[in-house]
């Protein structure tokens, strides 16, 4: 079992107060899946916060694996999560360096679907995800990761929201940790 620091549960709730109130909408919707749904969590205006995204972080590092060497996520959704891990990390003197997946490869320059530092092959990458429906851009992520012979083991949500995703990550050896499900709001 994970030992949390002593603040990690008061962060939680803090997040989840902020998540709730800025985050969450009921109505009709249709998620990036194509599900419908009822409720709504659109969790970029708490991670583009100051105060959200500094909360993010520091569950996230916790959360995360300490072996992996880097976090890496899909664009435009994990921009902010990535960006708040590496230098949450370094204010903490970790190393962790951060890659940003693109949905569509660029057609200049360098021609990369992966920004960011060069790593060795193995490196062991941790996918960052604001939610989780079934996990269709985290897989997009984590095929193009291991194309590019690094190594993927987990996923690290804001919210699951308990629609397959977690059963899809499983079936491909990737465990998914979430700081929140979909209960947490209905």
């Amino acid at each position: 079992m994970h030992k949390f620091s002593s603040d990690f549960y008061e962060k939680k709730s803090s997040l989840l107060e902020l998540l709730r109130k800025k985050a969450y909408k009921k109505g009709d919707f249709t998620l990036a899946s194509g599900k419908k749904s009822i409720h709504y969590l659109n969790c970029k205006p708490v991670a583009l916060n100051g105060y959200g995204l500094f909360l993010i972080s520091h569950l996230f590092l916790e959360l995360m694996d300490p072996q992996a060497k880097a976090v890496a996520g899909l664009t435009l959704g994990a921009d902010p999560l990535v960006s708040g891990v590496i230098v949450t990390a370094a204010n903490m003197a970790i190393s962790i360096d951060a890659m940003i997946i693109r949905k569509k490869i660029k057609s200049y320059g360098t021609k990369s679907g992966i920004e960011g530092p060069y790593l060795k092959e193995n490196t062991l990458v941790t996918v960052l995800e604001d939610v989780v429906t079934t996990a269709g851009s985290s897989l997009k992520a984590i095929k193009k990761l291991r194309e590019n012979n690094f190594v993927v083991k987990e996923v690290l949500s804001i919210v699951d929201r308990d629609e397959g995703g977690k059963a899809n990550l499983h079936s491909n050896d990737i465990e998914l940790k979430s700081l929140f499900t979909i209960k947490d709001f209905i």
